[in-house]
């Protein structure tokens, strides 16, 4: 990930606790392969400042910021790469931690609309997690120039979750998609409860 000009920057593990706002600020986890758009969209939904530091216990870096989502502030994380929900490498055991322990109120799945199959299994795992699960198909002009059409409403229902259409590197999609966090984080109920209440 290239870094902006404002990154901040700590040579030493840092608490998750100690890197967040106050819980009473919803949080959002982006998620996804390695290469698929990720840092890109972090930085659409963030600006330039952000934090990043090393996860507690390795060598793993985890990038973290605040953006307003149509009014709402929320807190970013952007998580290290990961192709399965059962880890193997750090950075997989890392990704899996942050979502399990620090349950975002949404999960912003990013997928390669090329290879969008191959890309699903992680979907359901997520989904069969509990998590609140939005899927971004990115990089669709490059699946469009292969004359690949992706039907986001029917994928949509077949999974169960949102799913959005975007080119991050050209903000395609990314009004709809604010709207789908918005919705997603505004449902939260944030007295006391964190994001418990939609998985009861």
């Amino acid at each position: 990930m290239s870094e902006p000009a404002a990154l901040a920057r700590t040579g030493q593990a840092t608490s998750p606790a100690s890197l967040s706002p106050s819980r009473a600020m919803p949080r959002v986890a982006i998620v996804g392969n390695p290469n698929v758009g990720k840092s890109v969209l972090f930085n659409r939904l963030t600006g330039a400042y952000v934090t990043v530091s090393n996860y507690p216990g390795t060598t793993v870096e985890v990038s973290r910021g605040r953006g307003m989502i149509d009014g709402l502030a929320v807190e970013v994380i952007d998580t290290p790469g990961i192709y399965s929900f059962q880890p193997i490498s750090e950075e997989e055991r890392v990704a899996r931690q942050i979502l399990l322990t620090e349950r975002p109120d949404a999960v912003l799945h990013v997928v390669d609309a090329k290879n969008l199959e191959r890309m699903l299994p992680l979907t359901f795992q997520l989904v069969e997690a509990n998590l609140n699960v939005i899927l971004v198909v990115n990089m669709v002009d490059e699946s469009r120039r292969l004359g690949i059409g992706i039907d986001s409403k029917a994928l949509a229902e077949d999974l169960g979750v949102p799913v959005i259409l975007t080119v991050s590197t050209q903000k395609e999609g990314l009004p709809e998609l604010r709207r789908q966090i918005h919705e997603a984080c505004a449902r939260i109920d944030r007295n006391g409860l964190g994001n418990s209440a939609h998985r009861s």
